[in-house]
């Protein structure tokens, strides 16, 4: 039992050494060796749970994903109203990146894993499965003529691109963002999607 116990905490304390490790001098920055000594583990134990930093990026990166997507999509379902919905996630979107700013820096700055990294599979159909369920709760508001049909590149642009710049913005440290200003980047988001008549 004991080994069993230990093993699930080798693999957590590398989880957590490498956000650390990740989200303040990058992944490319990393080495494997700041990676052991961050998380206190051997290098027997390291190769135990990951192949490579790689390995250890794309189940990070996937684990993340799946928590941001998975309380987006609880915050979102909770609005009927479109408009509501779309303000609603912008807020969202910067409350949770205050709330976990090394995760949030992680999505915000790195390139997703590919197709075929580690992780990489797991990221595309996680991305998958959360369009569609965006679009779940997008097509009645776009067949009601309040919101655009737009493809999900665009949309997540519109959406969501100018609070990840806010975010990038605060990371830096160059400036924190107001109430009003996030409720602003809110309006904006809205009036990018909404669709107008005539």
């Amino acid at each position: 039992m004991k080994s069993v116990k230990n093993g699930r905490d080798g693999r957590t304390r590398i989880i957590e050494g490498a956000l650390r490790r990740f989200s303040q001098d990058g992944v490319s920055a990393t080495t494997l060796a700041s990676l052991r000594e961050e998380s206190g583990v051997s290098v027997g134990s390291f190769y135990h749970h990951f192949a490579s930093k790689e390995h250890v990026f794309g189940v990070l990166y996937a684990e993340i994903l799946t928590a941001y997507q998975s309380a987006f999509l609880a915050e979102l379902v909770s609005h009927e109203e479109a408009r509501d919905g779309i303000e609603a996630v912008v807020a969202f979107h910067m409350r949770w990146a205050g709330e976990h700013p090394e995760r949030a820096r992680l999505l915000v700055s790195e390139r997703p894993p590919r197709k075929h990294e580690p992780g990489g599979a797991e990221v595309a159909e996680e991305r998958r499965a959360f369009f569609r369920k965006v679009s779940d709760w997008w097509r009645p508001h776009m067949k009601n003529g309040l919101l655009q049909p737009v493809h999900p590149t665009m949309c997540y642009v519109l959406w969501l691109g100018p609070a990840q710049e806010m975010c990038r913005l605060w990371f830096a440290g160059a400036h924190t963002p107001t109430d009003e200003e996030i409720r602003g980047l809110g309006e904006a988001a809205w009036q990018s999607l909404r669709q107008r008549s005539g």
